[in-house]
């Protein structure tokens, strides 16, 4: 007969081993929290969410910064709603870095989603990018010369429309018989938009990210939908005080570079060929020398879009497209610091 290790009792510091264990082998979040002052955001968040009291009673709120942590976890993992509470409830690595036990109650999806739409009214997320600027800035870490500037596509859920309808969402109108039906309606995104690139077909949004060459993170960005061209976002993107500017041959025009030289901008943007005007031995040589920086941009899309999932979102409209976004990017900047500090790539400046 066979003789099996029978299963042993739970200790009382059981939970706590484990914690110490998973620590020790470490995972992003636990390195993220190792660096990251998250205090910095509290302020704004009471800022954006602080409403007059409506009377006594009710629940006591859960704490801000815990849900935003929350929030976090679910942009960096690509979780909906139910798949956010069920892992923060089953997985200890994450209610450690977000600071819940197992004796406390965890928010349920409907909570994690009124949480979000409060901030996203507020147009917090925006305010939350800009913040965690301002830090990376005092850290020295976006003042190098030579700027990165690029677009990605984010994908949203394909609609099903008539054309008719088509029509009249590009004519800036709504169907008249969605008004009829409301709950269709609010699963209708009249803002996002077809375009085709490569043999490619999208549909939703475009991330326009302008980048420090050295560092990798992100300085500013602007959302549109996918049909707005790459290069209709350069001059928004830019305040002159690039120095440099590199960018791939889709941003190439007269109109561009008379922008850059008026800003006082060096233009590193690829030459293009053109019909009957092929590049010279030059140009080409120019163009290699450009991509040896400029492929670096590539390196913050393809974190967002390997590590984090982020380039198909699945919800509704501009606003929340435009926020979620804009809450990779912050996360991208976080974790991209995190790895400045930790592997030392760029001295820091003290603060």
């Amino acid at each position: 007969m066979k003789n099996f290790k029978t299963t042993a009792a739970p200790g009382l510091f059981d939970v706590e081993f484990r914690l110490q264990w998973l620590l020790a082998k470490g995972n992003s979040l636990s390195r993220l929290d190792a660096v990251v002052d998250w205090e910095l955001f509290r302020p704004l968040l009471d800022e954006s969410l602080d409403k007059p009291a409506q009377g006594p009673g009710g629940r006591p709120a859960h704490d801000r910064l815990k849900m935003f942590k929350a929030l976090l976890v679910q942009r960096f993992y690509c979780l909906s709603d139910e798949q956010t509470e069920y892992q923060i409830n089953d997985r200890l690595s994450f209610q450690q870095f977000i600071g819940w036990t197992l004796a406390d109650k965890i928010p349920d999806a409907n909570t994690l989603w009124d949480f979000r739409e409060a901030l996203i009214e507020a147009g917090a997320f925006e305010k939350l990018f800009a913040l965690f600027d301002e830090q990376l800035r005092a850290r020295g870490l976006l003042a190098q010369p030579g700027k990165l500037v690029d677009a990605s596509f984010v994908d949203v859920p394909r609609q099903r429309n008539r054309r008719e309808e088509n029509a009249v969402i590009k004519s800036g109108g709504t169907p008249a018989e969605w008004a009829e039906q409301p709950a269709k309606q609010r699963q209708k995104d009249v803002d996002a938009r077809w375009t085709k690139k490569n043999d490619e077909r999208h549909y939703g949004y475009k991330n326009h990210v302008k980048a420090d060459a050295k560092s990798k993170l992100i300085e500013s960005y602007a959302v549109t939908d996918a049909s707005v061209h790459d290069s209709q976002m350069l001059e928004p993107l830019l305040d002159g005080t690039e120095g440099a500017v590199y960018a791939d041959s889709a941003y190439r025009s007269a109109e561009a570079e008379t922008m850059l030289a008026k800003k006082e901008v060096n233009s590193r943007i690829h030459e293009r060929a053109y019909r009957n005007r092929p590049l010279s031995d030059e140009q080409k040589e120019a163009n290699r020398q450009k991509s040896k920086v400029r492929a670096r941009i590539e390196h913050v899309f393809g974190y967002m879009s390997q590590t984090m999932k982020g380039f198909y979102l699945r919800y509704i409209g501009k606003r929340r497209n435009g926020a979620a976004i804009g809450f990779i990017n912050l996360i991208y900047n976080l974790a991209r610091y995190e790895q400045i500090v930790r592997l030392k790539l760029i001295p820091l400046r003290a603060v």
